[in-house]
């Protein structure tokens, strides 16, 4: 049951969602961008929190007092609260690593261009704390930490990054999808480790979890009917074959340049402007248009010109 916690400095209750020893803190709009839900776990000897959204700014001694910081994968949104957390062991998927430690290795996971990367630094310094830990610890598929009475499971499920990974409170049957998130807005691989044939295969995957109670980073945030869960995903998993249909239609109405592509915008509206857009809908596109050469559906020439096969 979802109760209101309003904390000293909060202009407003922040709500809350109890499962045992997991509680889930809600952040604006159920974690839209770019806020998140955060995930909170106490064991009898340790308290761990799962990723760090600007809402944990907000949440006060329960997250500041935190002992591990598990996050499952690597990205701004997601390193909001990090700042408040100095003394706290902090824990990444292998592969999204050197991403948490420096903030080098996460431009070049972005994949933003060299000269928009001072720009996107200083934006996500002012607007989500940013801080890199050189201190963070990899851990691998299947890791597990015992948190006393209290055991999470990591399950590799890449493909929004490369590390991206499904926290699993066991004794609660807690699943943390992470970016796994079941909005509108679909699977979101357009990084440089991203992976549009990974997205599809964790996708697949997704119903094998065992959980009774699933938790997205962003948008649904709490799902406890399994049914719900699986008509969300069958949705979301949907938007891959809505963009490869679009870039049909738009090859079927003549031949294009991958330019020429980007600027119709395949992920995000014509008037909505930001510094990663047009590198993220590039890196979108050619994955797609890579499926659809590799199934005869398409063909580029020599010149760079794509065209249905």
């Amino acid at each position: 049951m979802a109760s209101p916690v309003t904390n000293a400095g909060s202009r407003a209750a922040i709500p809350r969602l109890d499962f045992g020893c997991v509680s889930v803190f809600l952040g604006e709009k159920n974690g839209k961008y770019p806020d998140g839900n955060q995930v909170i776990v106490s064991g009898s000897d340790t308290r761990a929190v799962f990723d760090t959204p600007l809402v944990a700014n907000r949440i006060g001694p329960e997250f500041d007092r935190a002992d591990m910081v598990i996050l499952g994968h690597v990205h701004e949104d997601h390193l909001a609260g990090l700042h408040r957390l100095p003394q706290a062991k902090v824990h990444a998927p292998i592969a999204d690593l050197a991403a948490a430690q420096s903030w080098e290795a996460l431009g070049a996971a972005y994949g933003t261009r060299e000269e928009r990367l001072p720009q996107m630094l200083e934006k996500f310094q002012r607007d989500f704390f940013y801080v890199p830990r050189p201190d963070a610890i990899g851990y691998a598929d299947g890791a597990k930490w015992d948190l006393g009475q209290v055991r999470v499971e990591a399950i590799h499920m890449p493909g929004h990054t490369a590390g991206h990974s499904v926290l699993l409170v066991e004794s609660e049957g807690v699943a943390f999808l992470g970016d796994i998130d079941l909005g509108g807005f679909g699977p979101y691989y357009g990084d440089a480790t991203s992976s549009l044939a990974d997205f599809r295969r964790t996708l697949a995957r997704v119903p094998e979890i065992v959980a009774r109670v699933w938790v997205t980073f962003h948008h649904r945030a709490v799902y406890t009917d399994r049914e719900r869960l699986l008509t969300d995903l069958a949705a979301y998993a949907a938007k891959l074959e809505e963009r490869e249909k679009r870039l049909v239609e738009l090859l079927a109405a003549g031949p294009k340049t991958l330019s020429d592509l980007v600027a119709c915008r395949l992920l995000y509206p014509a008037d909505y402007q930001e510094l990663w857009v047009e590198d993220v809908e590039e890196r979108t596109i050619s994955q797609h248009l890579a499926e659809l050469a590799a199934a005869g559906r398409v063909q580029v020439d020599e010149t760079g010109l794509y065209r249905l096969g």
